[in-house]
C-alpha cells in the first residue's frame, strides 16, 4: 500500500529575476500550483531576500517553507533541481525558528509593532553616533554605548549583518541571542553579549533630538526611536525544510570554519 504524501499540494513563489521565472514556469508546468493559503508547503525560489519576504508572509500560517537558490545569496535555501522534488520535500528535515518580535517607540509618540527572522538593528541616520542605553530584562546593562548601532539576532540570523558586525555565529538549537555592537566607539573594545531568548532587551535612545536613531527589523525601519523593546515571540513556529546533508544547522557550522 502506498504510503500518502506529506505534501500533496504545492504552492510556487519566485523572485522576478530571470532564473527565478524560468525556474517557476518549469516547476508548475510540472507540479501545478496551488495557492499558498492552501497548500501543505510553499517552495521559494530566489535567493534569501525572497525567502525572508516569504517567511514573513507565511509567518502565522504554519506552512513549511522549502526555498531553492535561484538568487545571489542562497544561505537559507536548498539547491537547485527541477527534478525529484516530490521525493526531496519527503525527505527534507524541519528546522523551527521563533522571530523576533520588535515594538519600537518614536520620539513622537507612535509605536512601531514588526517581526523579524534575522535581526533588529539600530541605526544611526546622520553623521553622529548613536548614544544608546542597554537594559535587559528591566536591569541597565549599559549606561551609554556610542556606536553607529546595535543588534539583537537570532540563531538563524547569525550570520547575516551580524556576522558583519563581528557578531557570533550561534547554532541553530541555541536558546540565544546574540546583542552586538556596530562600529562601537565607547566603550571601544566591547564586542556584545549572547543572551538567552528569554530575554526581554531594551533600548532606549540618548538625544535622540540631536542623535537620530532608526530601528530596523529586518526590512521594516521605524525612524526617529525613541525607545526599542525587543523579545523572541514563542507564539509563532516557522518550519523551515531542508535537503538532508545541507541543514540549516549544518551550514551554521560550516561557516565557522570558512576563511
Amino acid at each position: 500500500m502506498t504510503e500518502p504524501r506529506k505534501y500533496p499540494r504545492i504552492a510556487f513563489v519566485a523572485s522576478q529575476s530571470p532564473e527565478s521565472q524560468k525556474a517557476l514556469a518549469q516547476l508548475v508546468e510540472h507540479y501545478g500550483n496551488r495557492d499558498p493559503d492552501d497548500a501543505d508547503v510553499v517552495v521559494a525560489l530566489g535567493g534569501d531576500g525572497l525567502m525572508l519576504q516569504t517567511l514573513h508572509q507565511q509567518m502565522r500560517s504554519g506552512t513549511p517553507i522549502y526555498g531553492m537558490h535561484r538568487g545571489t545569496v542562497g544561505f537559507l535555501m536548498n539547491e537547485y533541481n527541477p527534478h525529484g522534488l516530490i521525493e526531496r520535500l519527503e525527505a527534507a528535515r524541519v528546522t523551527v525558528i521563533n522571530p523576533l518580535l520588535m515594538r519600537a517607540t518614536d520620539i513622537e509618540g507612535k509605536v512601531h509593532v514588526h517581526h523579524a527572522i534575522n535581526e533588529v538593528a539600530l541605526f544611526r541616520q546622520t553623521h553622529q553616533a548613536a548614544r544608546l542605553r542597554i537594559l535587559v530584562d528591566e536591569r541597565e546593562r549599559m549606561a551609554e554605548l556610542a556606536a553607529d548601532g546595535v543588534l539583537v539576532a537570532t540563531p538563524a540570523g547569525s550570520t547575516a549583518y551580524n556576522l558583519s558586525a563581528q557578531g557570533p555565529i550561534i547554532p541553530i538549537n541555541a536558546n540565544l541571542l546574540a546583542l552586538t555592537p556596530i562600529s562601537a566607539f565607547r566603550p571601544r573594545r566591547w564586542r556584545g553579549a549572547l543572551l538567552p531568548n528569554s530575554a526581554f532587551v531594551i533600548i532606549e535612545v540618548l538625544e535622540g533630538d540631536k542623535r537620530p536613531v532608526a530601528a530596523v527589523a529586518d526590512h521594516y525601519e521605524a525612524r526617529n526611536a525613541h525607545r526599542v523593546e525587543i523579545l523572541s515571540d514563542k507564539t509563532i513556529a516557522i518550519r523551515m525544510l531542508f535537503d538532508p546533508g545541507h541543514s540549516l544547522e549544518e551550514r551554521i557550522v560550516r561557516e565557522q570554519f570558512t576563511m
